[in-house]
This record gives C-alpha cells, structure tokens and sequence, in this order.
C-alpha cells in the first residue's frame, strides 16, 4: 500500500519491468537475422541492453509483488505502453528512414504489439531499412498477438498467481475460456495452438514457393522463407504489417487465396482449436459465435464479389488491371478484403481505394465487426453483436408477452445481467469515442499545413476506426498502399493512445483515470 491510495503501483511497475527485461530475450531473434544476412548488430544489441537495464531498474521497486485487482488493471495497462515505447528503441537506434524519429517509432511500435497495422514508414522494403529490422517490426505483432500478458502469464512463474485477472485485464469482454484447471496452463495452451497454427502457414506458404520452383511453375515466387516467417508472424496475429511496399498484392493468386482461411483461423476463438486437437471438434460446430462469425464474412464477400464482378464496385482501375467480368480475381480480391476488415488484419490484395462508393461503405461497415472472443482479432467482436441482436429480439417478445421470463443465452449458457450490461455499455462507449475521436482528428487535420489535408469525413472516420478497432489501413491518405506518416506529431500521438486502448478493449484504461479507481 502507498500512503493513502488503494493501488499497490510498485508491485505493479515491479511486474512491468519484470516483461520489460525479457522482452530483451525476443529481440535476439532480429539478432539472429542481422547475424545471418551479414548486417550489423549493433542495433539490437543496444535494445537488448536496454530493455534489460530498464525491466531490471523497474523491478527494484518492489522485491515481492503481489497482485490484486486493480495492481491487475494497472499493470497490464502499462504492460502494453512500456513493451511500446521499448520495443520502438530499435527504430530509432537504426536511424533508418522516417521510423528513426522518436514519436514515428512510438506510432509504429505500438501500431505492431497492437497489432494494428497502420504505418508511419515512408519507403517500406530493404532499400532504406534492413532485414532484422523489418523481422522486429513483423515480431512486433506476433508477441501481441495472443496477448503480450497472455504470453507472460505462460512463461513467467512470477505471473501465475493472479494470472487469471491479468489475462481477464488484456481481455475485459466475453473472451479467454479456462480451458485447464490452473491458468497459467491455460494461456500455455492458447500459445502453443497460435505457435502451431502460425508454423503450419509458415510451412505453406514456402511450400508453395518450393513447389513451383519443383514444377517449373511461378505459383509463388516472390514468397521466399523470409517473406514465408515475416507474413506467418502477421497473419495469425491479425496484424498485418507486410515488408512488401504494396502488401499481400506483390504475392502471387495462389498465396492470397492460401492465406484467407488463416486470417480466418486468426479471428476465431483459439479455445476453439484447443477442443479441436483434443478431439472435441463437435465444439467448432455447434458454437453459436463462429457460425454467425463464418457467415457474415461468407454474406458480406458474396455481396462485395457481385459488386466487383458486375463493374458497380469499382471507381476507376485499379494497378492491377480491370477485374470487372472477371470471377475468380473478384471472387478472390473480395473475400480477401472482406476477411482482412472483418478479422482487423489489414492485409490488402489491392489497392481497395478504387472501389466505388457503396463498396468501400461495405469495408468501413466491416471495421466495426471484428472477429471472435479469444481471437486475435480487434473491433468490437461478433460475440457482442450477437448477444446484442439476441437482446433485442427478447425486448420484442418480452413487450408482447409482458409476463414471460426469457433469459439471452449464449452456448445453450443464460447471461446474468450484469454481462449483458458490460455488453451494452463497451459497445455504447466504443461507439462515442469513435465520433469523439473522429471530430477530434478532422478538427487537427485542419491544421495541417501539408495539400493532402485536411481529411475528408470518410478518411476521418476510417482512420479513427482504423486505429481504434486495431484494423490498419483506411481510405484515402491512409489507404492500404498509403501510411499515417503525414499527420501532425499530436494526431499520431492521439492515435497510439486510440490503438492502446483499442487493444485493451478500452475499460482497463478507462478505470485508471477514474478517482475511485486510486482511493476508495
């Protein structure tokens, strides 16, 4: 306790350094990249050192932490922020390109263990920047993926004591399932099935480029073991970042339509996969979310390819040649796309800001969806849109039968109230902040000296809902082949703050700033 206030915050700061320090131990794969492509080590081995120097000055704050809940919400709060600013120490150690700025480097840092995907880097490839240091930016997303704390709780002893609300912290909605008896084995099995399944892509994607090599086919030339890891570590992590300037469109159509059922996979609940492997796959099947979550992508898709395939959907051709008329690459470009918004991955098969009007509304519509509780996926997730349609659909019966007693079920399992309220309430407050947010960010705009602003109100919007939902890419200055590198220093930082507390599902960052929080 410290003085007057309720909130141990040394044990949590303690804690915080504790992950800081072994952040140090990811970075010795870029390390390892750097060796073997001949480039020069100095940069990670400053962040190394320096990630051990501060995790290890953070821990002296207290020799024996112990956690409660609101030292739970303080520390995974600030988990997120420090492995951020952290983990863009690289950035600005290299001085490679625009990310060398400090202020860039927290934008792209976090936009990575977000898993974002939005980028402030001007010239994406290995002409300005290295290989280890483009590994560390797609590294970036892999760790956050499952969840930065998750990964802790698995790994770290220190941790496995009210590891349960840290994880409950990362995830405050309807999300981690206890799928063993002791928590820590929980989040083991989470990682294990997100490192299998992100392995398996891996071995794909190469595969493929190995095949044709074999068959004297290009089916994936451009797909080599780096570019196989780099976009195995972004996928499964819904995040998105790609070392090719013009993402998922510089690869062939057979690796596009390779990585769809992984970015599906991605937005799945992952306790899902858990059941599947231990021969439970009736689970899969009969879970309420993941058939709504399938289906809407399948709807959505279907409606976006009869755009594409009929003309309606395009404004102008894209680089990539007319695809009007043509089933397969509309059948194709739309399911990606759809796949990517809906999941928040933020891949792009093309340039989608030459679709019409009416098909990019049907892309802004899906920023809002997001994949499934326990997924990697961002937004404001299926589960709670269906617990909100079920809502509704009880208000209409219970007002013609005043007198019926008709509990929302969710897995065969009734809700009490107080979790449909945390439903109504995240999805309500989600939905103010987006506008709040999006008035704030056009008003900047104005501002801006540079001719491509000030932002139009689609651009507005989808850049706040872009940023906010963990999604990546918007319209316009921020499209899928644009970056965030134009704004003003004070809009990119509002817009890390938007993607922490997206990542956070905004309350455990939300409570910190309330009074009651530090001292009743």
């Amino acid at each position: 306790m410290n003085g007057h206030l309720r909130v141990d915050w040394r044990a949590s700061v303690s804690l915080v350094g504790t992950v800081v320090k072994w952040l140090a131990a990811a970075m010795l794969f870029p390390l390892v990249v750097a060796l073997y492509y001949g480039e020069g080590i100095t940069t990670f081995v400053a962040a190394i050192a320096l990630s051990i120097t501060v995790g290890w000055t953070l821990e002296q704050l207290d020799d024996d932490p112990d956690l409660g809940a609101r030292e739970g919400f303080l520390m995974v709060a600030l988990t997120w922020l420090a492995v951020s600013i952290v983990g863009g120490a690289p950035y600005v150690i290299a001085g490679e390109g625009s990310v060398a700025v400090p202020v860039n480097a927290l934008f792209e840092s976090m936009s990575g263990f977000t898993t974002t995907g939005a980028t402030v880097m001007q010239n994406i490839g290995f002409e300005e920047h290295s290989r280890a240091l483009m590994m560390w930016r797609q590294q970036t997303q892999w760790l956050g993926g499952m969840g930065i704390v998750v990964l802790a709780v698995a790994i770290l002893p220190e941790l496995s004591v009210g590891g349960a609300q840290l994880m409950d912290a990362e995830a405050p909605g309807p999300g981690i399932q206890k799928l063993t008896p002791r928590i820590a084995e929980t989040a083991r099995a989470l990682w294990v099935a997100y490192l299998g399944i992100t392995a398996l892509e891996i071995v794909l994607l190469y595969g493929l480029h190995l095949l044709g090599n074999a068959l004297g086919t290009p089916l994936a030339p451009n797909m080599t073991l780096y570019q196989s890891v780099a976009h195995g570590f972004t996928t499964m992590s819904t995040g998105g970042f790609s070392p090719a300037a013009r993402s998922i469109e510089a690869f062939s159509a057979a690796v596009q339509w390779l990585i769809i059922p992984f970015m599906v996979a991605a937005g799945t609940n992952f306790a899902l996969f858990w059941h599947v492997l231990n021969g439970e796959s009736e689970h899969l099947f009969r879970d309420s979310e993941f058939k709504s979550y399938v289906g809407i992508i399948g709807v959505l898709a279907a409606v976006a390819t009869a755009l594409l395939v009929t003309g309606v959907g395009m404004a102008r051709v894209p680089t990539i040649g007319p695809i009007a008329g043509n089933l397969e690459a509309s059948a194709r470009h739309a399911t990606f796309q759809l796949a990517s918004i809906i999941t928040t991955t933020g891949y792009a098969s093309m340039d989608f800001t030459t679709w019409s009007i009416p098909a990019k509304y049907l892309l802004f519509a899906a920023m809002f969806i997001g994949g499934s509780a326990g997924s990697t996926g961002g937004a404001i997730k299926i589960v709670r849109w269906y617990v909100i349609l079920k809502s509704f659909k009880r208000e209409l019966f219970t007002t013609v039968h005043p007198e019926a007693v008709r509990p929302v079920r969710l897995g065969g399992r009734a809700l009490d109230e107080r979790a449909l309220r945390g439903i109504y309430a995240f999805t309500l407050l989600y939905i103010v902040i987006f506008f709040v947010a999006t008035l704030v960010l056009f008003l900047n705009s104005t501002r801006n000296p540079d001719p491509v602003f000030p932002l139009s109100t689609l651009e507005a919007m989808s850049a706040v809902a872009a940023t906010l939902g963990n999604v990546g890419p918007g319209f316009g200055v921020v499209g899928p082949m644009g970056n965030y590198l134009k704004f003003t220093a004070s809009s990119k930082l509002f817009m890390v703050f938007l993607m922490w507390i997206g990542r956070l599902e905004i309350l455990p960052v939300l409570v910190l700033l309330t009074p009651a929080y530090w001292r009743s």
